[in-house]
């Protein structure tokens, strides 16, 4: 007896939540509206995005997975002649800026990379978040084909490697251009950016 009591409270919970969250949904739909670029189409998902707003109890579709793995590292557009390295002062100056894609922004700006919000770049810059590993001293881990390589397409598209990261796709969604990523890049490498040279 306790046992059907138990299944039927878990069945009215998974129901309840199921018809609170579409309620929710629209209740927040209802609540926004247009401001400047900003429209609330930014509230449509995406295949990716939908499938990574599940809730964490949900058990995970690992051949789906995959595949939007697989989906988005297809989608990695290689720089030009393969050049990933831009300037590094250029690239600095992304890594520090956060504006962009907000309502009060101006769209002919180009955006930041507020790389900061999650990341340790510069060891003697001590305003950065934690989301992220710290990426200081990145440039020792060598300038190989292979190495390059992979940094660009976390850049370009982290959920090549990682499906449901909260890292932004910088280059797939259009955040950054390719030249701000090739700036970003030299920021990460350069032996004489600030990310490899400075000691706290």
């Amino acid at each position: 007896m306790m046992m059907k009591t138990i299944m039927q409270l878990l069945a009215f919970i998974l129901f309840s939540t199921a018809v609170y969250a579409d309620e929710a949904y629209n209740v927040l739909l209802d609540s926004m509206k247009d401001k400047n670029f900003v429209t609330v189409e930014r509230l449509e998902q995406d295949e990716l995005q939908e499938f990574c707003s599940q809730p964490r109890s949900a058990s995970v579709d690992q051949a789906r997975a995959a595949k939007l793995r697989e989906a988005a590292l297809k989608g990695v557009l290689i720089p030009k002649d393969e050049r990933y390295l831009g300037d590094w002062q250029l690239g600095e100056k992304v890594a520090s800026n956060g504006r962009g894609l907000q309502y009060s922004d101006d769209p002919e700006q180009e955006n930041g990379g507020n790389c900061y919000a999650c990341h340790q770049l510069d060891p003697n810059e001590v305003a950065y978040g934690n989301l992220g590993p710290s990426l200081s001293g990145y440039g020792a881990r060598g300038q190989s084909a292979a190495m390059l390589q992979y940094t660009w397409t976390k850049l370009w598209n982290t959920h090549a490697y990682n499906v449901c990261s909260h890292m932004p796709r910088f280059g797939a969604a259009g955040i950054l251009t390719e030249k701000q990523l090739q700036d970003v890049m030299a920021f990460l490498f350069d032996p004489n950016s600030p990310v490899n040279r400075s000691q706290p």
